[in-house]
């Protein structure tokens, strides 16, 4: 055999490797692609980009709202979930770091759903071992949108599917501390974003 059809052999066979090993590695990428693809999350008073409801904007801070939490629904967690955890997010906020509106976690991995009005603690309509945590309003609970005049804020209402069934973390804990646990024992994650602007 010639050197060249040596050299062009070895070439093909080098080829094929790293063809293989590069499938290989993203396998994975596409079980969890699909995964993710599958994990929806839904309201009947929220649509994905529209603007959010009288009935779920802050009764405070100049706005004059219901504050009821939406009615959430989700299907398609990954298969491994073992709890989820519910943070409610604006990124707009003029603080530097966004507002927390609502933080839910060790939510039992049967859930499926939570009630309109489950974030208001009184009503004790969470499922049994779910836990609220502290928002930035400074309490647990549902707080609805309430941003300063100007151009609409986004809040993104995220449902992460966990490994673990519950957090360890303290009862008090702030929302950067319980994001920091959730994102650790993440498998997946399902969002819906609403928008309001005064």
């Amino acid at each position: 055999m010639r050197r060249t059809d040596l050299t062009v052999s070895a070439g093909l066979a080098i080829l094929a490797l790293a063809t293989g090993k590069l499938l290989a590695a993203d396998a994975p990428a596409t079980k969890e692609t699909h995964a993710m693809s599958t994990f929806k999350l839904t309201s009947t008073e929220l649509s994905p980009g529209a603007t959010i409801a009288a009935a779920q904007v802050f009764n405070g801070f100049g706005c004059q709202g219901g504050n009821v939490s939406p009615a959430l629904a989700w299907s398609g967690a990954p298969a491994d979930t073992k709890s989820f955890a519910l943070m409610v997010h604006d990124p707009d906020a003029p603080t530097g770091s966004g507002w927390w509106h609502w933080v839910v976690y060790n939510i039992p991995a049967e859930t499926h759903a939570l009630a309109a009005g489950a974030g208001d603690p009184k009503k004790q309509l969470m499922p049994a071992g779910a836990v609220q945590g502290r928002t930035d309003f400074g309490t647990p609970g549902y707080g609805g949108p309430c941003p300063p005049p100007g151009k609409p804020h986004h809040y993104h209402f995220r449902l992460y599917a966990l490994k673990v069934p519950k957090l360890d973390v303290p009862a008090d804990a702030s929302a950067a501390l319980i994001g920091f646990n959730v994102h650790a024992n993440e498998l997946g994650v399902a969002e819906l974003t609403g928008l309001y602007g005064r």
